[in-house]
């Protein structure tokens, strides 16, 4: 565990609930410090399993909607087709 400096955590305590923003000077990469408490909000709710079934054929059927493939039913119900 890394402890914050005195600086770091009068800005966390500051943000309050908020997120606050961390900058790594010699990478000049951002990060963001959650208090733990709503970072385990964000993952208790956050299902990481493998995807089922239904959850691709609503992800295909969104995409394809999107792309205004409403009208094919052959892709929409493919065990219709099979011969």
């Amino acid at each position: 565990m890394i402890e914050l400096t005195e600086a770091q955590a009068q800005a966390a305590e500051k943000a309050g609930e908020a997120p606050t923003e961390v900058v790594d000077p010699r990478t000049n990469t951002a990060y963001v410090l959650l208090r733990r408490e709503a970072y385990e909000k964000l993952t208790a709710q956050y299902d990481d399993g493998p995807w089922t079934a239904e959850e691709r054929d609503a992800l295909a059927l969104e995409a394809g909607q999107s792309l205004g493939w409403d009208d094919m039913d052959e892709y929409d119900h493919p065990d219709r087709n099979r011969r």
